[in-house]
């Protein structure tokens, strides 16, 4: 064992606070604040004409899809911009001018660099060269990626066996670099492919699957023009996918009414002021949400029964309210679904719930009259305990309105990373699929392992047990995005190699194993070139449609290496004796991995015509009505139990939330803008009445402590904010929370973290 002394790195980054200010909560979202706010930020990353020329270039036919969240294009995007302003963000932080390169590494140690804010770290600038984190050094220093690639191959080849190596994966990667990973993954002898999926939206894979038999959503862009009505539930896309609030806004001008059910009132969904539009500009704009349902962390399904069971009132009383023809013809579980509804009072469901009752009939008469209906969800209902049993009761709902395969109704997970679905499709899994492996082995000649492999929640734990020594990560921020952020980071610094292919520093880069290396990329907007010809990946966006995306930019360094590249490099000094796959070839000529992902997977036929334009819908047996994958080949309703939550006098349930400057662990700046807070990350807002049980004043510091397992865990130094939230319940930012979330308490079936239900203690400092 070795016997190594760790770096005297700082895991949490500071805990000081940055001087805090207030306005008034928005009262809608984007206008023309939005763009001002959009191009401030990115005049001050790229300068003016560059942040013209890149913008103008988004999320076009012909240009490169958008870094940030995964939500569709439009068959005909708008001449003035396909853009949000958090859009705007994510690419000005890509294509920075900043960089950081040898220079800096040498001016500053990792443990410096440590005790800056995760703010600080992402505005140092793209970095530009292979670097690595020698053992016994705290600074970074340049090595060749020849160097980078033998180091990575001797290290894989003293691993007692391949599950002793962790490939995780982000969102950010084209489908390209995705299929190319988990090829050499699979040759190298391991499914331990955990991946970004597995914290965000493993529970509705899960259970999309078990009840419809696919785990993505069923809906198309276009849907939202003929829905009648649309539930958004668990999420704030006024921040997380600002784009959707134009489709809402379609939806409401169509006729059709918006339902949002949130423990907080987002300002996204109060009203939208579309800056393409004059009434967007010079008018009031478009007010979204008809009702909004306050509902309490994680009773979204005593809701959700609640509704059913008066739905079935009324069905037994007008006889029209179900879809009976439907769920007759394709469903089944439709009597014990009743049975369990029937065994709750509506006054238990309703003080579960927290939501006014007028509120509820209102919603109730809304569904009963209209069924082109969409439930549109994110982490407000994935991260629990009971996450994949909060998107069987949206399943439910569906399933009795016959709200399926028609136009304007179905499932809408909205993902947060631009290609996170993406890298699903084609391959990166930590199960095993034996249709994937066979056409594997037929295509390229070897046989894949068949053993599960890790997802994150375990790979952290193998790691921190020694029983994983390899950590290799294609983009992401592991450390921050992964919960229990000491434990994660003790069982990084565990393995004796991490690797980390990226195109900006991040905590992950600074908390690490032994020796660590940092492999810089290409960015989305970037130019990739090869023997002077342009490349252009895929991507597959929230609705299960691909398309091409072709980078513009002058690369930040002429260091860079494309992922592929990046990959094709370490599994060719891997199998320096040779292999089946000729990874050097396969990694340079994207076309060959377009060619092998067709003879694979199953929808990808004529992949290099098909991605052109607008692209191509995949195959999804829910708008054709098809369940024959399931049992009797029907649709399934499902039983679904309350959550439990212990929680004693003086605990609170907290929720992990984002502010209105970051995406995912990204932090663009310091202000969350629609909820009136500025400059300040380390808040917490609480129900004024609580605070007076608690004799908490506004600006107090607090410290907040969860206990599982007999373990304390403590985020230290937070202000106490009053907000409209429900009573009992809290809010605070991540990552800065993630500290609080145990690695071992996860969603039953996806082993998602409960990042939005923690049962805290909160104690004034």
């Amino acid at each position: 064992m070795s016997t190594i002394k760790k770096r005297n790195v700082s895991v949490l980054g500071p805990d000081a606070f940055t001087g805090i200010t207030f306005k008034k909560p928005a009262t809608y979202a984007a206008g023309l604040t939005g763009v001002k706010v959009a191009l401030q930020h990115a005049f001050k990353e790229m300068g003016v004409v560059k942040s013209m020329h890149i913008l103008s270039k988004m999320n076009q036919k012909e240009g490169f899809d958008c870094p940030g969240c995964a939500w569709p294009d439009p068959d005909k995007p708008s001449k003035l911009g396909e853009y949000c302003e958090n859009g705007a963000k994510a690419i000005a932080e890509e294509a920075t001018n900043l960089r950081t390169g040898k220079d800096f590494f040498a001016k500053h140690s990792v443990e410096e660099l440590s005790h800056w804010s995760d703010y600080q770290i992402g505005k140092s600038g793209r970095l530009t060269e292979p670097m690595i984190l020698k053992p016994e050094s705290i600074h970074y220093e340049p090595i060749s990626w020849e160097e980078s690639y033998t180091l990575i191959a001797d290290q894989l080849h003293k691993l007692g066996n391949p599950d002793q190596g962790v490939f995780y994966t982000s969102g950010r990667s084209s489908n390209e670099a995705a299929f190319l990973y988990g090829l050499f993954i699979r040759a190298f002898g391991t499914n331990n492919m955990p991946d970004c999926s597995n914290m965000c939206h493993e529970s509705s894979g899960v259970g999309l699957s078990e009840t419809l038999g696919i785990g993505k959503g069923s809906v198309k862009l276009e849907d939202f023009d003929k829905a009648e009505v649309i539930l958004v539930i668990g999420q704030n896309p006024g921040t997380n996918h600002p784009r959707m609030l134009s489709a809402l806004q379609k939806c409401k001008e169509n006729g059709g009414k918006v339902i949002s059910i949130n423990p907080l009132e987002e300002a996204g969904l109060i009203r939208f002021k579309n800056p393409q539009e004059v009434k967007g500009v010079l008018a009031s704009g478009v007010a979204l949400t008809d009702i909004h349902l306050q509902v309490k962390i994680n009773q979204d399904v005593a809701l959700l029964k609640l509704i059913i069971k008066k739905l079935a009132t009324l069905d037994k009383e007008r006889g029209n309210v179900f879809d009976h023809t439907f769920i007759e013809t394709y469903t089944q579980g439709y009597e014990e679904l009743l049975k369990d509804i029937e065994q709750y009072s509506e006054q238990e469901l309703h003080t579960l719930s927290g939501v006014e009752e007028e509120l509820i009939d209102k919603t109730v008469e809304l569904l009963a009259s209209n069924n082109k209906i969409i439930i549109c969800w994110a982490m407000g209902l994935t991260q629990h305990k009971n996450g994949v049993d909060n998107i069987k009761e949206c399943v439910n709902l569906l399933l009795l309105k016959g709200s399926l395969g028609k136009p304007g109704a179905g499932t809408c997970p909205v993902r947060g990373h631009s290609n996170v679905q993406g890298d699903r499709t084609v391959g990166i899994m930590h199960h095993v699929s034996p249709d994937l492996n066979t056409a594997i082995e037929n295509t390229f000649g070897f046989t894949p392992p068949d053993k599960e492999g890790l997802d994150t929640v375990h790979a952290i734990e193998a790691m921190h047990q020694g029983k994983a020594k390899v950590f290799i990560a294609l983009g992401g921020n592991f450390l921050s995005a992964a919960s229990d952020t000491e434990y994660t980071a003790e069982a990084l610094q565990n393995c004796d190699l991490t690797v980390a292919i990226s195109t900006k520093l991040n905590r992950s880069h600074l908390v690490t194993g032994k020796t660590a290396l940092i492999l810089p990329t290409l960015g989305r907007s970037e130019l990739d070139i090869k023997n002077g010809k342009p490349r252009y990946f895929t991507v597959e966006n929230s609705m299960g449609k691909v398309h091409q995306s072709k980078g513009l930019l002058k690369p930040a360094s002429g260091d860079l290496k494309s992922e592929p590249e990046i990959i094709g490099g370490i599994a060719n000094a891997y199998y320096k004796e040779g292999h089946v796959v000729d990874w050097k070839n396969l990694s340079e000529d994207y076309e060959q991995v377009r060619e092998k992902i067709e003879l694979v997977l199953k929808g990808f036929n004529n992949l290099k015509n098909r991605s052109k334009g607008s692209g191509f819908y995949l195959p999804n047996n829910v708008r054709d009505l098809d369940f024959s994958k399931l049992p009797n080949h029907r649709a399934q309703f499902s039983v679904c139990s309350l959550p439990f939550h212990s929680i004693k006098d003086n605990e609170f349930l907290l929720m992990t939330i984002r502010s209105h400057d970051q995406f995912n662990t990204t932090i663009y700046g310091l202000d969350d803008r629609y909820r009136g807070i500025y400059n300040e990350r380390r808040i917490v807002l609480m129900n004024k009445s609580d605070m007076e049980k608690q004799s908490l004043e506004k600006m107090d510091v607090v410290n907040l402590t969860s206990y599982y397992d007999g373990k304390e865990r403590i985020a230290r130094n937070f202000l106490v904010l009053p907000y409209n939230i429900p009573q009992g319940n809290l809010a605070s930012y991540f990552p800065e929370t993630n500290v609080l979330v145990p690695y071992n308490h996860y969603a039953d079936k996806s082993h998602t973290p409960i990042s939005k239900s923690i049962v805290v203690g909160i104690e004034r400092v």
